[in-house]
């Protein structure tokens, strides 16, 4: 049986889907174990051949085999697009695709650009065989914009990576007691919201970390100066041993976005083992459950600013415990066996 695996996005390896094609890698690299009679290929851009070691092969993923895809050398049993915008359609016997969101359907965007997205979508989903959402609520966004034709959309949680057992590296300028964000500014992350529950809450600093090169970040450093807030900060991208060092040195950690299809943010703070103030939107009241608490609807300041406190004063280490064995529990490697799993199940 001939896989491929397309895990070209790890060209964009900072956002949160090259980061799940990342540790779809490690997991070649480091666990897999390959069966006879089972050959698995990875679709990577050039500076990633070879990456992952040699139990499997690799394809670089050419811009010209999004018009000729027939032009890859050799036709598959089973390709594999792992995120539901993936630029290249599969040269295979059988599809598998997972969709993560539907986040465009919400967004400020023109209606044309919202019916072009779910069209591309659409042609995906109309040749897979297999349709697997990253989360409850994905599938049921699934079910709700794409026409299905009897075909059944399965979950198969994203797994997360232990950075908590990783190395830390202290970035400048931090001081303490802060809270910690991340996430690219964008206006999804809803992070305009936390500028007037900052200006109550004085007795901490506030570090957002991602990318702060967009126009939402401008807005947001503009009303951070129209209303002196000054203990609220967009540091920009940070490294993998920095964030480690902000998740494990903050008081909490908050996370007010509108449009998630998993949350992945939310868990790696758990494994941390510190409070969550997350928003009560799309995914993360799935994947937050019992162990985060919500902003209210409309984030009236001086009570998330109290919600926040009584998060960080009143959350049990029993509690914080039970949330980093929720955390501990969406593992690359579950995620994995499950694919494998399911190639495996067209039995060629």
């Amino acid at each position: 049986m001939r896989i491929l695996i397309d895990l070209s996005i790890l060209r964009n390896i900072h956002c949160g889907l090259g980061q799940v094609a990342l540790n779809y890698g490690y997991y070649f690299r480091d666990v897999y174990q390959p069966k006879e009679g089972e050959e698995i290929t990875l679709m990577v851009p050039k500076k990633f051949m070879g990456a992952f070691g040699n139990k499997v092969k690799y394809v670089r993923s050419w811009k010209i085999y999004r018009v000729f895809p027939q032009w890859i050398a050799a036709k598959f049993d089973v390709w594999h697009a792992i995120h539901q915008l993936s630029r290249w359609d599969p040269n295979a016997v059988h599809y598998v695709l997972t969709i993560h969101d539907f986040n465009c359907v919400y967004e400020k965007q023109d209606q044309a650009r919202v019916r072009k997205y779910l069209t591309k979508i659409q042609r995906k989903v109309d040749w897979a065989d297999r349709i697997v959402a990253i989360s409850q609520f994905a599938k049921a966004e699934t079910e709700k914009y794409m026409r299905l034709d009897g075909k059944k959309v399965e979950v198969i949680y994203n797994g997360i990576e232990r950075i908590d057992l990783t190395p830390e590296k202290e970035p400048a300028d931090i001081r303490k007691p802060y809270l910690f964000s991340i996430g690219e500014i964008k206006e999804k992350k809803n992070f305009h919201v936390l500028v007037e529950i900052m200006k109550k809450m004085p007795e901490y600093q506030l570090y957002i970390a991602g990318n702060n090169n967009t126009p939402y970040a401008q807005t947001i450093e503009k009303m951070l100066r129209e209303k002196g807030v000054t203990n609220m900060h967009l540091i920009g991208k940070v490294s993998a041993e920095e964030k480690v060092w902000l998740y494990r040195h903050c008081e909490a950690f908050v996370f007010p976005s509108l449009f998630e299809g998993f949350g992945l943010p939310v868990v790696e703070a758990m494994l941390f083992r510190k409070p969550v103030i997350c928003s009560h939107e799309t995914s993360l009241v799935e994947i937050g459950n019992k162990h985060v608490s919500f902003f209210e609807k409309g984030y009236p300041a001086e009570a998330s600013a109290e919600l926040i406190r009584r998060a960080i004063s009143q959350t049990t280490p029993e509690q914080l415990d039970e949330a980093f064995d929720y955390a501990t529990s969406f593992s690359w490697r579950a995620h994995m066996d499950a694919y494998l799993e399911l190639y495996r199940s067209f039995g060629l």
